[in-house]
């Protein structure tokens, strides 16, 4: 498993004591509790369970770094406590598609569940914070704690839905709405765990948003560009502002170029700015 881990031999899989002072970072590692690992999955905690005397260790890894590996035997799960992913497949010419972009709340690993090797590959696109759910620790908890068990069958079942869905997007609408989707469901992700909805960067590439949606690096970018211009998102590099959220959750299609063209036209007279002649046409 290649991640920073800090220098204490300790197993992630390990019991700790309770005691909060002591036992909540160690030698530099973290940990959390029961309580705290449900709040971040946004399910209830198990209440007859002890949280305080369950701690699972956090682990840092770096911008570039992978997190597991396809074919790597399974044996974690890990939730983002911090930090932003992406998960892909990589075919046998070493093309990736990628499947997800986990953010703080999400967990990783499900996959290995069903042959014991993880079948997609996770890799950091900005320094993250994780917490290791060691698998037969979780199941041996289970089958002691029904609750447990059944809360974590929801936040599989899920990431499952989350997928679907994203397949079901891919299969029905044209690039430029699936672009569009993406900003919104973006931008309501980011609401979610606390950051702004209405201006972030970008921590992943055109490339690989287009590998996401289905579609070419050309196409994003392209696309990105003409929603700058007609006023639906302001583009600095990785910055997107969100301007007009509910005309990308309905938008179908971009309109033809000089309709595009004759609403550039109008948003800069609205805002006083000059136009050349041509601009003036368009606008008539």
């Amino acid at each position: 498993m290649l991640h920073t881990q800090t220098t204490e031999s300790r197993s992630p899989s390990q019991t700790v004591p309770s005691s909060m002072e002591a036992g909540r970072q160690r030698q530099g590692i973290l940990w959390s509790n029961l309580k705290e690992m449900c709040a971040l999955l946004q399910i209830p905690t198990a209440c007859s369970i002890e949280a305080d005397e369950l701690l699972f260790q956090h682990v840092q890894f770096k911008t570039g770094q992978r997190v597991h590996t396809i074919g790597q035997p399974f044996d974690t799960l890990y939730i983002v406590n911090s930090g932003f992913l992406k998960t892909v497949l990589i075919d046998e010419f070493g093309r990736e598609q990628v499947l997800s972009f986990p953010m703080k709340g999400d967990l990783l690993g499900v996959d290995g569940i069903h042959t014991r090797h993880y079948s997609t590959e996770a890799v950091a696109l900005s320094d993250c914070d994780l917490i290791l759910l060691p698998f037969k620790k979780l199941t041996a908890l289970g089958r002691v704690h029904l609750e447990l068990e059944n809360v974590m069958y929801g936040v599989m079942s899920r990431e499952l839905v989350r997928e679907q869905a994203m397949i079901g997007m891919l299969g029905a609408l044209s690039a430029e709405a699936r672009v569009a989707r993406f900003l919104v469901s973006l931008a309501e992700r980011f609401a979610q765990i606390g950051y702004s909805n209405k201006l972030f960067n970008l921590r992943m590439t055109r490339h690989e948003i287009g590998s996401y949606l289905g579609l070419t690096l050309e196409t994003v970018s392209r696309t990105l560009s003409a929603f700058n211009e007609i006023g639906l998102i302001s583009v600095d590099q990785r910055m997107i502002g969100i301007k007009d959220p509910e005309a990308l959750k309905t938008l179908r299609r971009l309109p033809p170029s000089r309709a595009r063209a004759k609403q550039i036209g109008a948003a800069k007279l609205k805002a006083g700015v000059e136009l050349d002649p041509e601009a003036k046409l368009a606008t008539l």
